[in-house]
């Protein structure tokens, strides 16, 4: 007997992207569809185009809200939801017409309340970009804490959009409203309560990377919180794991090592001061976990290195990097231009 999938699409001034996503949606090979374009206060005739697509397709239901952000609009998706399952897609990538259909199959051969299909990254002009996250070679179970391991080296999927989800893990979860990296909070809560993750090899979901996306570009002194959730959440990860899965310690504290030189090679310099309370407290970590840095053996050397000088001089060595990071954006907008 089908089962109905609801798939949410957060929609929010996304009027040049918004329908080719909406299409591929359309076109799925599952029937049992309902999607939910959940416009979250767009400013840019949006709201209208949502509404288009709806009077186009029986299965499009659209919902307006005040602007509260991606997490907020994805909420609202899961209260007015029907299906039995949920899926979540951003509206401005795009998927395979069979994605649907081998996630449901899976799940229901399975058992598994989490199904995840994978996915690759491609750039306005639909090139190919690096695996960010490699695909396993077939069909796969990973336990809830060989998935976690996954998330602490970075090596995982923590992405909502490239799984599929039984209806009844949402009784009592919701995205987290107000920060960023969202998805790897949510996650982690629910592996707790579940055996695991089937993972399919296929890269049906595709990633599109646009320099306009807010938390791909930046200004000399801009800076998104994204940088600031990450380091939380590492916090956050040390604790979990060393109270429900303590054989992961070492890789959690490889993670929260890897966070703070995330955030900085990202802070601005001009951040990077003694009144900065959350900058001292990054900077205070590096330095007790100077032997963690220096051991570890899931740290690149090139992160040990880096590691190491950002905690005895990370004003110059920010100087450096931004220099190095300027030449390195330069050369990239030449090639580009002899390309063009």
């Amino acid at each position: 007997m089908a089962e109905k999938i609801s798939v949410i699409v957060p929609v929010y001034n996304s009027i040049d992207c918004l329908e080719k996503c909406v299409r591929s949606i359309c076109a799925q090979t599952y029937a049992d569809l309902e999607i939910l374009l959940i416009d979250d206060g767009s400013t840019d005739g949006t709201a209208g185009l949502c509404d288009r697509l709806a009077d186009g397709d029986q299965r499009i239901r659209v919902r307006h809200k005040e602007n509260g952000g991606a997490s907020s609009a994805r909420n609202v998706g899961i209260g007015i939801a029907t299906g039995a399952y949920l899926g979540f897609v951003d509206s401005d990538d795009y998927i395979e017409p069979d994605m649907y259909e081998m996630l449901i199959a899976a799940a229901r051969e399975q058992k598994s309340p989490i199904v995840q299909i994978s996915r690759d990254e491609v750039d306005e002009a639909g090139r190919r970009l690096p695996d960010v996250c490699v695909p396993p070679e077939r069909v796969r179970f990973s336990s809830s804490q060989d998935f976690l391991k996954e998330l602490l080296l970075h090596k995982g999927d923590c992405s909502f959009c490239t799984k599929l989800l039984r209806r009844e893990l949402f009784a009592t979860h919701r995205f987290p409203e107000g920060v960023l990296n969202e998805d790897f909070s949510l996650l982690v809560d629910m592996l707790q309560e579940i055996d695991g993750i089937t993972i399919l090899p296929k890269q049906c979901y595709h990633v599109v990377c646009r320099q306009t996306s807010t938390t791909r570009s930046r200004t000399k002194d801009s800076f998104s919180r994204v940088f600031l959730d990450i380091v939380d959440h590492a916090d956050r990860m040390q604790v979990l794991v060393d109270e429900h899965y303590p054989a992961l310690h070492e890789y959690a504290v490889r993670f929260n090592l890897y966070q703070r030189l995330d955030y900085l090679l990202h802070v601005p310099i001009s951040q990077m001061t003694g009144d900065n309370p959350f900058y001292c407290r990054v900077k205070m970590y590096l330095r007790r976990h100077l032997r963690d840095t220096v051991k570890s053996p899931y740290l690149t050397s090139k992160n040990k290195v880096y590691l190491l000088l950002l905690t005895i001089a990370p004003r110059m060595v920010r100087r450096i990097h931004a220099g190095k990071m300027a030449l390195r954006r330069e050369r990239i907008r030449e090639e580009s231009g002899q390309q063009a």
